[in-house]
């Protein structure tokens, strides 16, 4: 199904994407919105401000003027080209998962390349209000790292459980760069953070074969994680999977276990 650009936001609908877009912590700053207004061929008429009124002020009255959505539509195509955020695609995603929230309210989503296309309009969060409760209550008995139970959020489960657990797979490539200092990604990453003779990361005392079998065999699990997750949803338009709660109770208690043992890892020099 194609977007109807000749379509209107409601004033709600509207103002919920410019406070996703204009988040406090995640979302553009007030030089980015510069530059996408300008690129949008929309009027700034706000000014420097309040970020995510900066926004809606601005694509509401342009909206107004022309009678459709097109411009706010290429407002937020332009904010979430993916190649914008090579060097935090944490906060692209972060930021995605806040704008699809919002959107699903006009019947739209984006996709991790940065396309919309339509979707069944929700009238309620309270069904992913009630899901992300349940997620995180069930994952708390089962007593998950505080790291993974981040990601028991709303907005992550609101369509289903899939981004919840690429979310926290992906905290997982952020703790290894962050214990190591390294900025590579991927097997590479864990290769140089947990491979060879002297890991810069070592989950045992690497004295004897099992012990050495042990830390290879968790470098290949989270290599694992990587090839079930990371890379495929780098590399396809779009990856979604109708995963269950129990699927993601499982998946998440698995990232939980990958957390705890680079908690207690040895860090080498």
């Amino acid at each position: 199904m194609g977007i109807v650009t000749g379509a209107i936001f409601s004033e709600s609908e509207l103002r919920a994407v410019a406070q996703a877009l204009g988040d406090t912590e995640a979302g553009l700053t007030n030089a980015e919105i510069d530059e996408l207004l300008q690129l949008s061929g929309i009027p700034d008429e706000f000014g420097p401000g309040t970020k995510w009124k900066r926004i809606f002020v601005n694509l509401w009255n342009k909206q107004a003027n022309d009678g459709h959505r097109k411009s706010s539509l290429a407002f937020i195509r332009k904010a979430m080209k993916p190649e914008r955020y090579l060097r935090n695609p944490q906060r692209f995603s972060t930021m995605l998962a806040s704008l699809n929230m919002a959107l699903s309210f006009a019947g739209l989503e984006m996709n991790d390349a940065g396309d919309l296309r339509r979707v069944t309009r929700v009238h309620t969060i309270t069904e992913a209000e009630r899901r992300a409760k349940e997620l995180r209550a069930d994952l708390q008995a089962r007593c998950v790292h505080p790291d993974v139970l981040d990601f028991c959020r709303a907005e992550l489960v609101a369509d289903n459980y899939f981004h919840a657990v690429l979310e926290a797979a992906k905290s997982i490539f952020d703790k290894l760069r962050r214990l190591t200092g390294l900025s590579e990604d991927g097997a590479q990453l864990v290769d140089k953070a947990l491979g060879g003779c002297a890991p810069l990361l070592a989950i045992n005392g690497l004295g004897t074969q099992s012990e050495q079998s042990e830390q290879s065999g968790f470098a290949n699990l989270i290599k694992g994680i990587y090839g079930m997750f990371r890379n495929p949803t780098a590399h396809e338009p779009r990856v979604k999977w109708q995963m269950s709660k129990d699927d993601a109770e499982d998946l998440l208690s698995l990232a939980s276990l990958i957390h705890r043992r680079l908690d207690s890892a040895r860090r080498r020099t």
